[in-house]
Parts: structure tokens; C-alpha cells; sequence
């Protein structure tokens, strides 16, 4: 009888390791920050923190999230703070700009604050092209009207997405883009619009638009004049591709290269070193979220779209932008700085990428 009991007993508590979870053990009770690196009221900061209040429901242990907006240098500030001064335990999401690792390509030198390929990405919420936003009283309405008069675009910071597309056409093509950097965030940008100090915003998506302002679009207060992306968005079927006006192979490259943050979108992320289980818990919240009916309905209400990357596929795209060939990545350099001579031939080592084809 007593063996009997003994052994109930054994099997009991063998049951109960055999359900325990580290992971929702570790966090029930806790709470999770969620830097974003901008300021509040623009697509990504709506973006971060509706995910983020969903994604809570299916994170084992249930934690709250609390946002906190960290914007500045088109999100530097918050990838620095992500990978020196956070806690490494998968208590601190993030979203930053999605040209974070094109960033770390143009200045290896911020490999001393941050390293993309190393931080642990969750997923993107939406791939989407990121479009050239022109307010339609500035009287341009196209692409070419930038080789042929000055247009005033608001920027956040001199590396940010919004900066980067205009200087590197500047200096590829010769249009005449003049960027204002400087502004905290995409409301901040829209507001600059709408007292004409700038004509438009060298970057920003139409769900981004439609979220934040609507009626730019209702009431046609809007011009797209380029995007950029892998493939133009069906919507925008008359619109040039970025890639579109390259006339070889290294232009195309370098196009390319610069267009590829639309895969890694409004991604979430967190720091380095998370550990295994929970990094997989995180990843799986992230893709139950984007398949929840509640989260669907509130993004739909809130103008929000919903074109998901799952986190490994993110992490594969970062790495592969962070890692380019020596010759793109040396032409990418030139093509961004101001006043810089794109020059091709005296840059590359394969002189055949330069040839017009």
C-alpha cells in the first residue's frame, strides 16, 4: 500500500514537471517593453503598438507590454539602446526602421553600436513598397519633374529610408531632391506638407498613409511618384519602380540593395543572446497574432495592412543585406553621400557591372 502511494506520488510530480513551462514560468508576472524608434503617431509607432498589445495574449505567462517611443538618427538611438543597454532575456521588444542594416552597410563603423544580423527578429507585420509622397500643390506629379526643378522632401534623420532614396537618386540620376532631415516622425513630416515647408516626404507607404491620413488619399492631396520594392504594388501599376530607372547592373544592384527594407517592413525584434525557448515562443506569439480574427478586425479599423514575414525569413533577409558583395556595398557608399561622384568604374572591381544594359 505504501509503495502504492510512493509511487501515485512519483508519477504525480512527473506529470507536473512533464506541464511545466521555463517559459511561461519566466513571464508570468513580467513585463515587456517595446521601444520604438520613432516618435508617437506615425505608421510605425501604431503599427508597434497595436502588434504588441495582441501579441501579449499569446506569449506564454501572459505579460503586459509597455510602449515607449525612443525615436532619433531614423532609429539608431533605439537599435544603440537595443544592443548596449537593454536587458537580454526577451523582456524588450522593438521596432526600428527597416533600413537598419542598410544603415550598418553605408558605416561600418556603427558595427560599434549595433550589429542587425545580430539582434533577434520576430517577424514583419507588412511587406509593402515604401513610396515617394508628393503634395499635389507643389504642382509635381511625377518622377521626371525631379530632373527638371528643385522638390523640398521631409526626412528624420540623414541615414533614415526617407533621406536615403532622394540622395541616392540625386547623386545616381541627377534629380534635384532637396532633403530636410530633422523631423521626429511621420506626423511631424505630414504636418511640414501641409504648411508647405516641404513638398513632400521621401518616403512613407500607402497603408501608412491611408492609417494616418486618410484623406490625403479620399481627397486626392497626394502624388506617388516612384516606389520601391522587389515588385510594384498592384495598386500603383503606373508607378516606377526604383530598379526601373537603373541603367546597369551596378545601378540596379544598388537599387536593389536599398529597396530591400520593404521585406524587413514594420518588423518587431528584440535584443541578442535571447535564449532559444523563448526567442521560439516570441516567433510563434508574432505568427498567431497575425492570424488572429481580433487582431485582423482592429488593424482593418485602424487602417493597418497586414502582408507578414515570418521572424526566420526577417533574420535571413537582415543578414543577407548586412553581408552584400564588397563591390555593391562600395557603390551603396558613394551613392549615398552627398556630393559624392558616383563613379562606377573607379570604384568597382568588376568594371562589366558598369556598362549600360
Amino acid at each position: 500500500m505504501i509503495r502504492t502511494i510512493f509511487a501515485i506520488a512519483a508519477l504525480a510530480c512527473a506529470t507536473a514537471a512533464a506541464k511545466a513551462d521555463p517559459v511561461e514560468d519566466f513571464y508570468k508576472g513580467k513585463q515587456i517593453r517595446v521601444i520604438i524608434g520613432f516618435g508617437a503617431g506615425g505608421g510605425y509607432d501604431l503599427s508597434a503598438r497595436l502588434v504588441a498589445r495582441h501579441m501579449a495574449r499569446f506569449i506564454p505567462g501572459r505579460p503586459t507590454v509597455v510602449p515607449q517611443n525612443m525615436p532619433g538618427a531614423g532609429a539608431a538611438i533605439a537599435a544603440q539602446y537595443l544592443m548596449q543597454g537593454a536587458a537580454r532575456d526577451g523582456t524588450v521588444l522593438a521596432t526600428l526602421g527597416q533600413n537598419i542594416p542598410f544603415d550598418q552597410v553605408m558605416d561600418p563603423h556603427r558595427s560599434n553600436t549595433y550589429d542587425a544580423a545580430k539582434m533577434l527578429w520576430i517577424g514583419n507585420v507588412n511587406e509593402e513598397n515604401n513610396v515617394i509622397e508628393i503634395w499635389r500643390d507643389s504642382g509635381v506629379t511625377s518622377i521626371e519633374d525631379a530632373f527638371k526643378r528643385e522638390i523640398v522632401l521631409g526626412a528624420t534623420a540623414a541615414d533614415g529610408a526617407d533621406a536615403l532614396y532622394p540622395q541616392v537618386l540625386n547623386n545616381v540620376l541627377g534629380t534635384k531632391f532637396k532633403i530636410i532631415g530633422g523631423y521626429p516622425g511621420g506626423a511631424d513630416q505630414n504636418l511640414a506638407m501641409e504648411r508647405r515647408e516641404t513638398d513632400g516626404r521621401g518616403s512613407n507607404t500607402m497603408s501608412s498613409i491611408r492609417a494616418t491620413s486618410p484623406q490625403y488619399v479620399t481627397e486626392n492631396k497626394v502624388a506617388i511618384i516612384l516606389q520601391m520594392g522587389v515588385v510594384k504594388d498592384r495598386n500603383l501599376a503606373d508607378v516606377p519602380l526604383m530598379t526601373d530607372l537603373g541603367r546597369s547592373q551596378a545601378e540596379r544592384s544598388v537599387f536593389g540593395l536599398i529597396s530591400a527594407g520593404v521585406r524587413i517592413g514594420r518588423p518587431i525584434l528584440t535584443t541578442p543572446d535571447v535564449p532559444a525557448d523563448r526567442l521560439k515562443a516570441l516567433r510563434d506569439a508574432f505568427d498567431a497574432t497575425m492570424k488572429d480574427p481580433e487582431f485582423l478586425a482592429e488593424a482593418k479599423q485602424a487602417r493597418i495592412d497586414v502582408n507578414p514575414i515570418p521572424g526566420a525569413d526577417v533574420q535571413k533577409i537582415v543578414e543577407a543585406v548586412v553581408k552584400v558583395s564588397p563591390d555593391i556595398a562600395a557603390l551603396a557608399r558613394a551613392a549615398v553621400v552627398p556630393g559624392k561622384k558616383f563613379d562606377c568604374a573607379a570604384i568597382a572591381a568588376d568594371k562589366s557591372i558598369c556598362q549600360p544594359k
